[in-house]
């Protein structure tokens, strides 16, 4: 079979994960992007890959189960090849449970788990504990489940974007199209479909996040009160995100920020005095159908979308790159219909 050639513009963690699937799976191809390797949101801090609640089962749910259980084996490949460690690590998730109709609720989706995700992974309803990584429960109950993990987008992109290099292939910061297209390029593909089509396909939507001076790593993530308290292999811990409609500058932290600090020192107290490293701000891009945008490109022949990963586009990264692969090597259109392109038309 001759081998076929793809030109993937955007090296976020949609495009770097194409192209990784699409060597791997015998293709030539080029990465363009003028910025490098996750240049904009996918070179994030918070990293949490945390699945649906399994309950009101669809397409997108069962989409994430899959990537979510196909991510180890995706992530441990990456590091072979770069030597890098991605900071990937399925340590599961604890989330308090705030009163009696939530407890009733958590106990009724630990039945539903098992139905929908079957011996792949547990959600359990388990008593506090008593250590300095539980969370407080005004019930004195959590949920654990063991099917979310975590990763650190810095390293991962960078993994990613050796283990590309080291099988030939670096990111050019220009050059012409070649063979098919795949347009992964974040917030300002949907603002450039927007125009080009004259109604809002999607947008950029605002995140702050910071980094702590904290020592956790290997623990679960924490999920509370709709933070994400995230404990890397690096000794950091990161906490995220805001989610800003409309904003001033995109890459600026302001004191919706300071506020995130100070709700995370408050709802989990083991925080407290840790240091504030880093303060980061990103525009992630949310497709108007709020799912991934995957698939041919209406009207451009030979040219595809990979956009829309807004806040779930690690957890969703490892199968959006087998899927795409599928289209532009087999022509096998997998494409869940919600994820259709036309789904943001």
């Amino acid at each position: 079979m001759a081998m076929i050639d793809v030109t993937i513009r955007g090296a976020g963690i949609l495009g770097l994960s194409i192209a990784w699937v699409c060597l791997q799976r015998g293709a030539s191809v080029r990465i363009v992007d003028p910025y490098g390797a996750g240049a904009g949101s996918s070179g994030g801090v918070v990293g949490a890959l945390a699945p649906h609640v399994p309950e009101n089962w669809n397409p997108k749910k069962a989409f994430q189960l899959d990537s979510l259980l196909m991510a180890e084996g995706f992530w441990s490949d990456v590091a072979e090849a770069s030597g890098e460690n991605p900071g990937y690590i399925r340590s599961g998730r604890l989330q308090p449970i705030a009163d009696q109709h939530a407890l009733t609720l958590a106990h009724r989706r630990c039945d539903t788990a098992k139905q929908l995700w079957g011996a792949h992974a547990q959600w359990l309803v388990e008593p506090s504990m008593t250590s300095e990584w539980s969370p407080p429960s005004p019930t004195g109950w959590l949920i654990k489940d063991n099917l979310s993990a975590l990763i650190h987008p810095r390293l991962a992109t960078n993994a990613l974007a050796i283990a590309l290099k080291n099988r030939g292939l670096s990111i050019e910061t220009e050059a012409a199209d070649k063979g098919q297209v795949v347009w992964a390029t974040g917030v300002h593909g949907l603002e450039k479909l927007s125009e080009t089509h004259h109604r809002m396909v999607g947008n950029g939507v605002k995140g702050q996040a910071a980094v702590f001076d904290y020592d956790a790593a290997g623990k679960p993530q924490l999920f509370i009160d709709g933070l994400h308290i995230v404990p890397h292999a690096n000794g950091t811990v990161a906490i995220g995100s805001t989610s800003e409609r409309e904003y001033a500058a995109s890459d600026t932290t302001d004191e919706q920020l300071d506020e995130l600090i100070l709700k995370a020192r408050t709802v989990f107290p083991t925080l407290g005095k840790a240091m504030v490293l880093e303060r980061w701000a990103g525009v992630r891009p949310r497709s108007r159908s709020r799912a991934p945008m995957l698939g041919a490109w209406p009207g451009r022949d030979g040219h595809f979308i990979a956009n829309g990963g807004f806040k779930i586009g690690f957890g969703m990264a490892p199968k959006i790159a087998h899927v795409m692969a599928d289209l532009l090597l087999e022509g096998k259109n997998a494409i869940p219909d919600g994820f259709e392109v036309s789904a943001s038309f």
